[in-house]
């Protein structure tokens, strides 16, 4: 390493390194994963955290935001938790790197057996020179699984995927494969424990055959003091429809990427996402999406509550290829900030490359409107209760979309639980 390699490392960055460098003997994977871990920690000695004067990190500046990492507290232990949706089948990902967990119609190995056998090399590469989520995750991954779900596969309830990021440091993959004209509701939770402070980092790899139908509802509840990491990056087949539906509801630093790509005529992409900001935390949802062939569809809404001295991020940039004619693609980002110092920064972006196409995106800033306010309070209805009212109206939109009321009350909850804890 040359002098001019070496940077003044923050204490979050001493700690990550220090973390491989004790565990490196116990992390599994043969001599291809161990280059590649040992790739993804030299470039964090070299390059640290991204600061915003990284372009994709301008909004969240990460070296600055993650001050510290939480050492492990072995006497720290995740309670168990019900499924969301009665019914459900669970896996379970916890520190120690247990999986457990079964469906019928599909395949599942523990992650571990892929880093064991190399397999699993090629997917710790960061996605470039950006990539801290890659880097951070490829170095220390320890845990995770990979699912296989046949063609035609329909399972009658949810898949639930729960994540206990408890007493320490999570690093987690997800490699899923659906196969043609499968049709599957995951739910991906990831769980806090009151009281302990943790950083989880999460890369999930999806990937829809032709006509397949999937449901991917993430509901983010970590703990107040805690800090998030996750990557989910999907391909979508010829006429398959992928909805992801994102509630994040938790964590003091949460980044929440998305990269997506439609292979294939008559895919659909459909994103929802719901961000409940408290306190002075600061999440960052930042999405790249192409399309890359002709006669394909997506729409995002994001649906933005801000309070307190929260920050929140949306990051959204939509490219469409040449030969992608026909494409149809809108986005949306709407907030609500509830107090002046709330702050929410949106960026969307289009790049269009074809001239056969219907594309378009905004972004709105308000508060509660004041006409909504006083019509409710002039029926009698207390502020607090009228304000709590116009709030939930604003993001109830977004849970009414989703299938079965079972969910929709689940997540009503969630989100009702929510707002109380703040007198909303």
């Amino acid at each position: 390493m040359t002098a001019q390699n070496v940077i003044a490392l923050t204490q979050a960055e001493s700690a990550l390194i220090d973390t491989y460098n004790n565990h490196v003997g116990s992390l599994p994977g043969d001599e291809n994963v161990l280059l590649a871990r040992d790739n993804a920690i030299y470039a964090l000695k070299t390059h640290g955290l991204p600061s915003r004067r990284i372009e994709a990190w301008h909004y969240t500046d990460l070296r600055a935001l993650l001050r510290e990492v939480p050492a492990d507290d072995l006497s720290a232990a995740a309670e168990k938790v019900a499924p969301l949706l009665d019914g459900s089948s669970v896996f379970t990902i916890s520190r120690d790197g247990s999986v457990e967990g079964r469906v019928e119609g599909a395949t599942v190995r523990a992650y571990d057996a892929a880093l064991l056998d190399g397999s699993a090399a090629a997917d710790l590469s960061p996605l470039g020179d950006d990539d801290a989520i890659g880097r951070i995750n490829g170095g220390l991954v320890n845990s995770g699984f990979e699912i296989s779900f046949e063609d035609g596969v329909a399972p009658a309830n949810a898949i639930e995927i729960q994540m206990f990021a408890v007493g320490g440091q999570l690093h987690s993959r997800l490699n899923v494969n659906f196969g043609r004209d499968s049709k599957v509701r995951i739910v991906e939770r990831h769980i806090g424990t009151k009281g302990s402070a943790a950083l989880s980092s999460l890369v999930s790899d999806i990937k829809l055959g032709d006509g397949a139908e999937v449901e991917w509802i993430i509901l983010q509840q970590e703990e107040d003091i805690s800090s998030y990491l996750g990557q989910l990056k999907f391909a979508l087949g010829e006429n398959a429809k992928f909805s992801l539906f994102i509630l994040n509801a938790g964590g003091k630093l949460v980044r929440e990427e998305i990269h997506g790509v439609t292979k294939a005529p008559g895919a659909d992409f459909q994103m929802r996402v719901i961000n409940l900001l408290g306190g002075d935390s600061h999440t960052d949802v930042t999405m790249v999406l192409g399309h890359d062939v002709p006669e394909t569809t997506s729409t995002e809404v994001i649906r933005n509550i801000v309070f307190d001295k929260a920050k929140g991020v949306f990051q959204g940039q939509i490219r469409v290829a040449p030969d992608a004619q026909k494409t149809d693609a809108r986005m949306a980002c709407n907030s609500l900030l509830l107090s002046d110092a709330a702050d929410f920064s949106a960026k969307p972006e289009l790049e269009i490359f074809a001239d056969d196409v219907q594309c378009a995106h905004g972004a709105t800033v308000a508060d509660i409107d004041r006409k909504q306010l006083y019509y409710l309070m002039s029926r009698g209805i207390p502020e607090s209760k009228a304000r709590g009212l116009l709030v939930q109206a604003f993001v109830a939109e977004l849970v009414e979309e989703m299938e079965g009321q079972d969910l929709i009350e689940a997540l009503e909850n969630v989100i009702a639980d929510w707002l109380e804890a703040r007198d909303a």
